[in-house]
């Protein structure tokens, strides 16, 4: 059966018994070889600003997997792009995992209007929403299932007024599943910048987020990996904690040119637990701040 209806790829919830269903579909139009009705180019499923933003460069925050740093490093950078007197906002996508608010130690609840939410914002000036700031205990479990949680990031994008806007990082939760392509489809993604640890595991993992990255066509501006190693307070020497990494050589196979290294510092996870990340002056994250100074 040809398909002639709008195609949402939503074959999940569709009353429609096309070819995508019974061909089983894999969403991606572009490389697809049959003519079904239901191609569309990545404009077609952007969702639209709220009437009160106005944002130019959005860039993903991912991970292969938990427990790496990410939303350490997306609150450096957007602290460190602030500081070099860019606007800037955070968009946490981590709904069931959110630690964005408490990096900078906001823990009031948004507030909003019949048309809009308002983003707090932080002691610097970053504007952040998060889904903690929409819980009366901010402890309280988000407990919804996938295609709920991927409404409320498109929400975070659509119906917050963000006003204007230089740089927003989505922080995403770890993996390649729902919400990072919600993510890659709903919103005009500038980049991708990734997170990882060096163990050899976790390099595996990295490349199946830089190929989801590929198979989305958007390109991968930098890599971080945190906890790279330890200089000893003593000598000043690299202690290599982890192993020394290969993510070098990922860098290179996968042709992406920027790659940011940061040490163990018992002072940045301190600064988090206190609120005060926008405190943090260390300079490991200088090759992906100017690789962002000149989109």
């Amino acid at each position: 059966m040809s398909n002639t209806h709008n195609c949402n790829h939503d074959c999940d919830n569709c009353e429609n018994k096309c070819e995508e269903v019974e061909q089983g579909c894999n969403h991606d139009c572009a490389n697809c070889s049959q003519n079904c009705g239901g191609a569309h180019s990545k404009e077609d499923f952007l969702k639209p600003q709220n009437q009160y933003s106005n944002v130019k460069n959005v860039i993903a925050i991912m991970s292969g997997k938990g427990g790496v740093g990410k939303s350490m490093v997306t609150s450096l950078l957007a602290s460190k792009m602030q500081k070099e007197g860019f606007n800037v906002g955070i968009l946490d996508a981590d709904i069931t995992g959110p630690s964005i608010p408490k990096c900078f130690g906001i823990h009031q609840q948004v507030e909003a209007s019949s048309e809009c939410i308002f983003p707090r914002e932080t002691a610097s000036g970053i504007k952040i929403i998060s889904s903690n700031l929409l819980l009366q205990n901010e402890t309280d479990p988000i407990i919804w299932r996938g295609p709920v949680i991927a409404g409320l990031v498109e929400q975070f994008w659509t119906d917050v007024a963000w006003g204007d806007v230089d740089f927003m990082f989505v922080d995403m939760p770890p993996g390649t599943g729902d919400v990072p392509l919600t993510v890659f489809q709903s919103l005009p993604i500038k980049g991708i910048i990734i997170v990882t640890s060096p163990q050899d595991l976790v390099s595996m993992i990295v490349e199946k987020a830089v190929k989801m990255a590929g198979k989305m066509d958007l390109p991968v501006l930098g890599i971080v990996e945190n906890m790279s190693y330890f200089v000893c307070p003593s000598c000043d020497e690299k202690h290599y904690i982890f192993g020394e990494s290969n993510v070098e050589e990922v860098a290179v196979n996968y042709s992406i040119d920027t790659v940011s290294k940061m040490p163990i510092d018992g002072k940045l996870p301190a600064l988090c637990d206190q609120g005060l990340v926008e405190a943090y002056d260390e300079d490991a994250l200088k090759g992906i701040i100017n690789k962002l100074k000149n989109l």
